[in-house]
């Protein structure tokens, strides 16, 4: 099977009334709009390659189950994996009534009474609609996987491959930890395609659609030169340089190097003499680290969209008081 990912992603945009009203953004404690308007973007995303095979485009404030649920279609035979956000009898219908296979991580509150306890310490359970019970005919069955990595918390997955003969419950613990690679893939746009905390240019929502649009099929461009590139040395995609590919992309288009099919194959022999030289960067090293964030949340005002920065002037010398009480 095809092994994708579903997850999902913001992108600032310019705060326009009208990219306000459309996509919505985040708030301070008080209500007030804080920071830029974002477009939430949810991916189907193939992880050996890193290319996106579908996309939907929703508000900031609309949920990333909705937007994975429109794009049941196009995952039919695949095994698609999904984070703990996204396990619901909808979405679950809609996936395997299109032909798909899902791999998700749930939380402990859901599926969690078995039914039937299976060779290999894995389980049949029930996963109903909120306020269900039992076997009501509007839940699914599931199979559940529970296992630790190390020392740490209890990992749930839930799986409708329910033969543990065919498919293991090791195998697909395994197998869950390449949803990593969408954020990978992540990364490639927002980071080194787009640029670092870059806000997207267009004033008008079906403008902010069309430019998130180009990001994805350009990086979909990308991501088939680097497959290309692979089959033809036989090594795997994820050894190949995303950003020495982008620079000569962006070099090619710049020079207009690909506008003829005789400059299209010339502009491809070119990374492809570089791949043993330049472009491998060997087998990926096995890194892990831990999830931690430095800021939760920022101590100062937002700047509001009237208000502009004023210039920096000399520091003026401070008076400090001291308080009374401490010199008695």
């Amino acid at each position: 099977m095809r092994l994708a990912a579903v997850d999902g992603f913001l992108l600032d945009v310019p705060d326009t009334e009208a990219n306000r009203r459309a996509f919505g953004g985040p708030s301070d404690a008080r209500g007030n709009d804080a920071g830029f308007p974002q477009a939430r973007v949810v991916t189907l995303t193939e992880t050996g390659t890193h290319a996106s095979i579908d996309a939907r485009v929703g508000g900031f404030n609309g949920g990333e189950r909705e937007l994975a649920i429109a794009m049941a279609g196009s995952a039919a035979g695949m095994l698609v994996i999904m984070d703990r956000g996204f396990p619901g009898v909808e979405l679950w219908k809609a996936y395997t009534a299109a032909g798909a296979h899902l791999l998700l991580r749930a939380r402990s509150c859901v599926a969690r009474r078995p039914v039937q306890i299976l060779a290999d310490g894995s389980y049949l359970a029930r996963m109903n609609l909120a306020g269900q019970k039992g076997a009501h005919p509007g839940g699914v069955l599931v199979r559940v996987i529970e296992y630790q990595v190390d020392e740490g918390g209890i990992i749930r997955l839930l799986t409708d491959l329910l033969d543990p003969y065919v498919h293991p419950a090791a195998e697909l613990a395994t197998l869950y930890h390449e949803r990593w690679e969408v954020e990978s893939s992540y990364r490639q746009i927002k980071t080194f395609q787009r640029g670092p905390g870059q806000v997207l240019r267009s004033a008008g929502p079906d403008l902010v659609r069309q430019e998130v649009w180009a990001h994805l099929v350009v990086h979909h461009c990308l991501t088939r030169i680097i497959m290309e590139l692979a089959d033809g040395h036989g090594i795997d995609p994820d050894r190949l340089s995303f950003i020495k590919i982008l620079k000569h992309v962006r070099r090619s288009v710049v020079r207009q190097c690909a506008d003829t099919p005789a400059k299209v194959r010339k502009f491809m022999a070119m990374p492809a003499s570089k791949v043993c030289r330049k472009l491998d960067n060997r087998a990926r090293r096995l890194r892990e680290a831990a999830r931690l964030l430095k800021r939760p949340e920022s101590k100062y005002s937002y700047r509001g969209k009237v208000q502009q920065r004023g210039p920096t002037g000399k520091a003026r010398p401070k008076a400090i008081a001291l308080n009374p009480t401490l010199l008695q």
